[in-house]
């Protein structure tokens, strides 16, 4: 039994100890607007700042800004400063919850997907940039790969490894 419970430590400790690079994403610390403000004017442009810095390249980074009637309203270059990520923001429009939607591409070369919100109390005079090509805009809005795949092979592995232990650790009569 104690053979059984080593093993089994030991098999925990090694899957634990190799998921330590994944955890090396970077993390939204805050953004202006900030999640759940209330604004009476739009901004002139959003702002996400992170633990670590953003990985500058062309077509790495994306922000869009989604108005309540699903119109877009950020247009021209998202730009990276240090451990922050930047996108002019036009003159906004209706009243009403706007989603910063983004996709950066984290200091571990991984991109890193989610959302911000906030609500524009009064109506501006804005008119909506177009639609961002198909594939930016899916990636704006995915939450990047489900976990479970992930749990269930760990689940497999540590299932295998103790039906291992328990077949070459019985003696032979």
């Amino acid at each position: 039994m104690r053979r059984l419970l080593t093993i089994t430590a030991l098999t925990l400790a090694a899957l634990l100890g190799a998921a330590g690079p994944a955890l090396a994403h970077n993390t939204l610390l805050g953004s202006d607007p900030a999640e759940g403000a209330r604004l009476t004017a739009g901004p002139n442009e959003v702002r996400l700042t992170f633990d670590q810095p953003v990985r500058a390249g062309e077509g790495y980074n994306t922000i869009n800004v989604v108005g309540p009637d699903g119109t877009y309203w950020t247009e021209g270059e998202v730009r990276v400063e240090g451990t922050s990520v930047v996108a002019p923001v036009l003159p906004l429009g209706p009243a009403g919850t706007y989603t910063v939607g983004y996709r950066v591409l984290s200091n571990d070369g991984h991109p890193v997907p989610g959302k911000v919100t906030f609500t524009l109390t009064e109506p501006g005079g804005g008119t909506p940039a177009p639609p961002p090509a198909a594939d930016q805009a899916e990636s704006d809005s995915a939450g990047g790969m489900p976990i479970w795949p992930w749990i269930a092979g760990a689940v497999v592995l540590v299932g295998l490894g103790l039906v291992l232990a328990l077949r070459l650790g019985r003696p032979k009569s």
